[in-house]
């Protein structure tokens, strides 16, 4: 569980949770042995996995299929990893450690708006996945989709949003034209707004209200 905790927010593949759950150790156990483990902390929404999007038209042709991982909250996740305020600050992630792109308290935050994202998604009818091609080349952190069309989502542990920070919304659109029906990033600022360009900046603390 503290292997999977230190993976929030990725998509690290099970050998990465596997090896950091077993540092130190030379005999590692194999795939089936752990499966059933993993199989009853999902049953349990222990384990929150958001799966990748696979949407029906052609637009993408390098899509990944692992899913995002996440636990059923970040203090749970936090804890796993006796990481406190300061620690996560610091920028001290502690001893199980798995490589990503980002730092363990962006994806505790990315996981907390994950948390606020599916309950409001759920009473809408609408489902949440992700979007990331081989490779890391472009990606979205949520992927809303309902019969209407979709949402695009980011997530940025950050008051400020700039062009750069919108550019894989950006591509979502030249993918999927008006199926796209928003953009959204949500932020740590502290204010709502709409940029020139149509995207929503919505900070996690307004998100619902």
């Amino acid at each position: 569980m503290a292997a999977y905790a230190a993976a929030t927010g990725s998509t690290a593949s099970w050998e990465k949770i596997r090896d950091a759950a077993t540092a130190g150790y030379d005999a590692k156990p194999a795939k089936e042995t752990t499966a059933a483990y993993v199989e009853l902390l999902t049953a349990l929404r222990i384990i929150d996995p958001i799966e990748a999007w696979i949407p029906s038209s052609n637009h993408f042709s390098r899509l990944g299929s692992a899913p995002k991982h996440y636990l059923a909250d970040p203090a749970l996740a936090a804890r796993l990893l006796k990481r406190t305020k300061d620690h996560l600050l610091k920028g001290d992630e502690g001893p199980v450690r798995i490589p990503s792109d980002g730092t363990l308290l962006g994806g505790l935050f990315e996981s907390l708006a994950a948390l606020s994202v599916r309950t409001f998604a759920q009473a809408a009818g609408a489902e949440v996945f992700h979007l990331r091609e081989h490779g890391g080349a472009h990606e979205v952190d949520f992927i809303v989709e309902n019969q209407t069309g979709v949402l695009g989502i980011e997530v940025k542990l950050a008051g400020a949003v700039d062009d750069k920070d919108v550019r894989h919304l950006a591509w979502l659109r030249e993918r999927i034209g008006n199926r796209l029906v928003d953009s959204m990033i949500i932020t740590t600022g502290p204010q709502a707004y709409r940029r020139p360009d149509g995207v929503a900046v919505v900070p996690l603390a307004l998100l619902g209200v």
